[in-house]
């Protein structure tokens, strides 16, 4: 086995475990705001890299503009299902949030299959390589590592640097303590329903950074099981160890592909899930809470 093939995709597996934190962020908010389980999830990945590939194909816009653009649609459309949907399942029973939020994917995955029908799509956008280990990383795979940084980063000084950002954490401490200091908890979670989407919309641009083909309407199925891998890995609420968990499966999916790839595996891709689920397996078993607490 070549120790800087592995080393490579260990590499990539960063980098794409970055766009995985930034998007499972998304799922983590809304779940640690409003007990809200959004179980399409993927359909907003999805939502974002069509954003992406559209804004390229029609206007020449860059995908660093296609993810400013595709942050602020996500987060009208978050705070929209929340006035619509959210409001009336919020911290209700969990089977009637997993109908309603599985019913919001399947009509948004429908609709685009009307609009735009289940053909794979793509777009090309080349701004160079580096040489790395005898092999070329991509400028644009990086760039959206980069992204994800900046995005985090960003989202941290939100949250702990300005005033929506601690009234947010004030109510998913305590909503009632937080309605009782003055804090208007109904425009607090239409806030958070808006930053999660918003990042799941962004983190589908993202991933056309990484993989720019490979777009079409039932895209976000895998990104969504992997998304609740993610989470509950990193601990379901907590956004620090939502980006973690993201690291973490990344440098697996990744580097056990490569792995099994060497062995003459017919299927890597998939018994390098397989093995990211018997991790995950393990760590819940020795901290079922996930890596950190919310």
């Amino acid at each position: 086995m070549d120790i800087g093939g592995l080393l490579f995709n260990i590499t990539s597996g960063l980098i794409l475990g970055s766009i995985y934190g930034i998007s499972t962020i998304g799922l983590s908010i809304i779940f640690g705001i409003m007990r809200v389980v959004n179980v399409g999830h993927g359909a907003f990945i999805m939502l974002g890299a069509y954003a992406a590939f559209w804004l390229f194909t029609l206007y020449g816009l860059i995908p660093f503009i296609s993810a400013v653009v595709s942050l602020a649609m996500g987060l009208a459309i978050g705070m929209m299902l929340f006035y619509i949907i959210m409001r009336r399942i919020i911290r209700g029973e969990e089977l009637m949030s997993l109908i309603a939020m599985y019913g919001v994917g399947v009509f948004l995955e429908e609709l685009a299959n009307y609009l735009w029908h289940a053909d794979y799509r793509g777009y090309s956008w080349y701004i160079g390589a580096i040489p790395y280990l005898g092999l070329r990383i991509q400028l644009t795979a990086i760039s959206g590592a980069i992204l994800s940084i900046a995005t985090i980063v960003s989202l941290f000084v939100f949250l702990y640097r300005t005033g929506l950002g601690s009234s947010l954490r004030a109510v998913v401490q305590d909503p009632v303590g937080a309605y009782i200091c003055g804090i208007d908890v109904q425009r607090i979670y239409a806030l958070g329903a808006g930053l999660g989407i918003g990042l799941a919309t962004l983190g589908g641009v993202l991933l056309t950074l990484y993989n720019p083909t490979g777009i079409y309407p039932y895209m976000g199925h895998p990104y969504t099981l992997k998304a609740f891998v993610i989470a509950v890995l990193g601990g379901l609420g907590s956004i620090l160890g939502a980006f973690l968990g993201g690291l973490i499966f990344g440098v697996i999916e990744s580097g056990a592909t490569y792995i099994f790839s060497q062995l003459g595996s017919p299927s890597p891709g998939s018994l390098a899930l397989f093995l990211g689920f018997v991790i995950l397996i393990l760590i819940l078993l020795i901290r079922p809470e996930g890596l950190l607490r919310r």
